[in-house]
């Protein structure tokens, strides 16, 4: 299953990398693709759409479902 999440507060590469990083840590990703140009990122795997938004919210930027 595939979800899109709204990121926002990415800069640059390293700021899709920390937000990827924290999304693949979450129990049940598959995989994370992160775009900071569109400010979102697309989530594969069987996961709720509030452990996503948590992870990048702990990782300090601001994400909504």
């Amino acid at each position: 299953m595939s979800q899109t999440i709204t990121v926002e507060g990415m800069s640059c590469e390293h700021c899709e990398q920390t937000v990827e990083d924290a999304l693949e840590g979450v129990a049940g990703v598959e995989s994370a693709d992160v775009d900071r140009e569109a400010e979102r990122a697309t989530v594969d795997g069987d996961v709720d759409s509030q452990k996503l938004v948590t992870a990048v919210d702990d990782a300090g930027y601001d994400a909504s479902a």
